[in-house]
């Protein structure tokens, strides 16, 4: 295997050293090798001062010029390249999430502004929850010349299943997962990572709550991403507040439900809750739901905020009700700025961009409350 790879490097370096510069892309398909192991040995290569980057291409080291190290030469050489300049020399960040619209809109925006302040470019892959594209879209950012990725994998629960996610902990470039998590012992776990923790948020909702008189406290929550952490969240609080259960949420049907189906589950768990549980609140996610909820509630009965005081979660759009609508705010703008700095201070550095430690940055979200 290890010969295989010399070859290999040793075949780049000939196309190179004869035509001056090439494509990562091009290359790529002539040797018939994916985007994402030809990375792989171009960041070797160029470590080892054989040739230089740029944006989504490589060049030979001309005769004479002091060969450069690591990933800080190949940003120098982008910056040579036709990149912006400034502090991060060029460098170009590349950020694959599920979609620029609603809760990622901030994120991206946040991570944007802060590459764009250091001088670097951000280039965004969409996977819109499609299996698989997570990873082709990863691929693709770095045949294109991305130096580093900021990475939302499509992971149902927020975190990866059984045998699900390895491929992110093997990327050839500098990674930070955002707004999701790996547990101890998988291999992502090892990757920087800047999230919400929404559990906190979810747990503050319901202290308020609780200061607010309520002692039987629901959440309704679709299946999403964030579902888990805010359920681990809500029962903690429970349980460290020793308050009485709320009734438990409908067990899962045999197959797959609508959109309209989960909402009119949430609708008729929320209306027994409250005439037959004796749930006084609830913590609703998201906050779209809970505006198409409420007048529904109160078309069966269910007065809110009189019978049911409810807070949202996410508050994108909560406080555009026609009853503004307390709600739990994650930072996501200051989620994606803070992963975008991560991930350029790697591949700023002189020395190697491992050589600090990793960090697991969670962001406390703050509670809003509207009257």
């Amino acid at each position: 295997m290890r010969r295989h790879v010399n070859q290999r490097q040793a075949q780049v370096l000939e196309l190179v050293r004869a035509r001056g510069s090439v494509r990562v892309a091009d290359l790529a398909r002539e040797l018939g090798i994916s985007p994402v192991t030809l990375r792989r040995d171009i960041e070797a290569m160029a470590a080892r001062g054989e040739i230089q980057r740029m944006h989504g291409a490589i060049s030979r080291v001309d005769p004479g010029r002091a060969p450069s190290a690591g990933l800080a030469a190949s940003a120098a050489a982008g910056a040579g390249g036709g990149g912006r300049g400034g502090a991060a020399g060029g460098l170009v960040v590349g950020m694959v999430v599920p979609t620029t619209e609603y809760y990622y809109a901030e994120v991206v925006r946040g991570a944007r502004e802060a590459v764009e302040a250091r001088g670097a470019r951000l280039t965004v892959g969409l996977t819109r929850y499609l299996q698989g594209e997570d990873r082709t879209q990863a691929d693709r950012l770095l045949s294109t010349g991305a130096h580093g990725l900021l990475l939302t994998p499509n992971w149902e629960t927020g975190s990866p299943g059984p045998g699900e996610g390895g491929w992110t902990a093997e990327l050839p470039v500098p990674t930070v997962l955002v707004e999701r998590w790996a547990p101890p012992g998988h291999p992502a776990a090892a990757l920087d990572r800047v999230s919400s923790d929404h559990a906190h948020g979810a747990a503050r909702a319901v202290q308020h709550l609780v200061e607010q008189g309520h002692r039987r406290i629901a959440l309704a929550s679709r299946a999403t991403p964030t579902t888990a952490r805010l359920r681990a969240g809500y029962e903690a609080a429970v349980s460290a507040l020793g308050l009485e259960p709320a009734p438990p949420w409908p067990p899962a049907g045999p197959g797959p439900l609508s959109d309209a189906d989960m909402f009119a589950r949430t609708l008729d768990y929320l209306c027994e809750a409250v005439t037959a549980g004796g749930v006084t609140a609830a913590l609703v996610h998201s906050d779209t739901d809970a505006i198409m909820l409420i007048p529904r509630l109160q078309a069966r009965g269910v007065r809110v905020p009189e019978d049911l005081a409810v807070i949202t979660y996410d508050d994108e759009v909560a406080g555009m009700a026609d009853v503004p609508l307390s709600a739990v705010a994650p930072a996501k703008h200051e989620v994606g700025a803070r992963a975008a700095a991560l991930l350029l201070d790697r591949l700023s550095t002189t020395a190697a961009p491992d050589a600090a430690p990793r960090q697991h940055l969670d962001l406390l979200p703050r509670l809003t409350i509207r009257s």
